[in-house]
């Protein structure tokens, strides 16, 4: 199987490089590819042929989303379906990342995959007018929605923490949005196996449990055994330029009704402070 990977420069993509095996792997970064560029897209994809496209590359910021629509419609909306064209040309499969900021948070049960998209930001909107038209040209391809990604070796939710809470005596921490943090290896094992099951239409794939951000910067310090105490504010506290949903936790039976299950954030958690203290070497 022939695989190529697009954004194989960031914390899922490097993830996603380094445990795949039984498959020729084809990794490019925005310095190789410019999705928003139609005819570079599908002149390089028509040159590589694969059999799977796994398109990790998006504008994340959220709230430089919020500041730069254009930007963000580009990237995330346009550059997709640009992949999407040109999987199609070459009769590829394509699984896209998207996102629960598609979902307006006001649900108090986990979303399932057939929820009513009601993204309330640039980038939920951004992400969910991807799903749309990719489901349009590849009605086969196969969406992964997660939430709150986190990983070794780049910038995510636990790594500001830790290195805040080495300054600060407390960081106040918003407690009134929830959602499933997620590791990258445990996220990374799932696209995997997604693929290998030929996999189609929309899943959701988060670590197990939930939990607010205050809880988890919590168990952050804590499992750092840092004493740096963690105070609980409100959203409004906090003000952002972009709203974030109040409830985004998915729900995971369209992930096992593929016989795949991952693992709880806590144990993620254990096992990320592992590999970044590997990484850096303290």
């Amino acid at each position: 199987m022939r695989v190529m990977i697009i954004g194989a420069t960031g914390l899922l993509g490097k993830t996603l490089i380094r445990q795949w095996t039984g498959a020729e792997l084809m990794g490019t970064g925005s310095r190789d590819l410019d999705i928003r560029h139609a005819a570079q897209v599908r002149e390089f994809i028509e040159k590589s042929s694969p059999d799977w496209i796994v398109l990790a590359a998006a504008y994340t910021d959220v709230d430089g989303c919020e500041k730069n629509p254009a930007l963000a419609f580009a990237v995330n909306r346009d550059g997709a379906v640009n992949v999407a064209n040109a999987a199609k040309s070459v009769r590829a499969k394509l699984l896209f990342l998207s996102s629960d900021y598609v979902f307006d948070g006001t649900k108090i049960t986990p979303y399932e995959i057939n929820d009513a998209r009601n993204p309330q930001s640039v980038y939920g909107r951004s992400k969910a007018e991807a799903e749309l038209r990719l489901l349009e040209i590849l009605p086969e391809a196969c969406i992964v929605r997660t939430s709150w990604l986190f990983g070794a070796g780049g910038k995510c939710f636990p790594d500001t923490i830790l290195k805040l809470a080495g300054t600060r005596s407390h960081l106040e921490v918003v407690n009134d949005q929830r959602g499933c943090p997620t590791y990258t290896v445990d996220l990374a094992a799932a696209i995997i196996a997604l693929c290998k099951k030929n996999a189609g239409g929309l899943v959701h794939a988060c670590d197990a449990g939930e939990c607010s951000w205050f809880d988890f910067a919590r168990e952050i310090v804590s499992s750092a055994d840092l004493n740096t105490e963690v105070r609980p504010v409100s959203s409004a506290h906090m003000a952002r330029p972009a709203p974030r949903p109040a409830y985004s936790v998915l729900s995971a039976t369209s992930l096992h009704r593929y016989g795949i299950e991952m693992p709880d954030w806590k144990d993620a958690l254990r096992r990320y402070l592992e590999e970044r203290q590997s990484v850096s070497g303290n």
